[in-house]
């Protein structure tokens, strides 16, 4: 029967035909899908690595260390490096406490930035060894007398630096100059440009 067989070829023509289309169907929804992830994973990723996100290098390796199963030294990285909740809340309140001084008698409602009448300072380490006692008017008048180390220039943000060869690193620095010459408003800089992850990052808290 020529006709039965003729109808049987085009009905299973017809379902390799309709297989076929929802085999593409299926396939252009799944590009779709897979497409809006990627557009989805990049504009997170775009997020994490923006300025506003400086420790964007350090989640990313943390990331790829545990796709390696390297959870201790993710875990390491990541308590070392990324700032803590209690880091933030600290550099937080700092801010407010050093982004803003006052000239002059302090008045309410008349501050001024820091960052913007900061002046860079002559800083040098070395000098006379021993704790001034005296006044500091009187530094002036027996500086001459007191013998002295070979002084070095260094800049603020490598104030606690180690000097070459040092092998421990420096923790504390005593600050030694005359009355209002910015010992104060330099230790208050350096407060805020950690604080506004400008500088000194090394560094966990302060």
């Amino acid at each position: 029967k020529p006709d039965e067989t003729d109808d049987c070829h085009s009905t299973n023509k017809l379902s390799v035909i309709i297989d076929s289309l929802q085999h593409n169907v299926l396939f252009q929804l799944l590009e779709e899908n897979i497409l809006t992830f990627v557009k989805n994973e990049l504009k997170k990723i775009q997020k994490v690595v923006s300025s506003d996100y400086p420790e964007c290098f350090v989640k990313i390796s943390v990331h790829f260390l545990r796709r390696m199963k390297q959870e201790e030294l993710a875990e390491r990285l990541q308590s070392r490096l990324l700032p803590t909740d209690c880091q933030r809340e600290l550099k937080s309140n700092l801010k407010k406490k050093f982004q803003f001084v006052f000239e002059g008698i302090a008045k309410a409602g008349n501050p001024t930035r820091l960052n913007e009448i900061y002046t860079e300072l002559y800083i040098t380490e070395g000098g006379t060894a021993e704790v001034n006692e005296e006044h500091e008017v009187r530094q002036i008048e027996t500086a001459s007398r007191r013998p002295a180390r070979p002084e070095t220039t260094i800049r603020l943000e490598d104030l606690l630096k180690a000097s070459a060869g040092g092998e421990e690193p420096i923790r504390t620095v005593m600050t030694k100059g005359v009355a209002g010459i910015g010992k104060t408003v330099l230790t208050q800089k350096f407060t805020l440009d950690w604080a506004e992850d400008k500088d000194h990052q090394d560094i966990q808290f302060t």
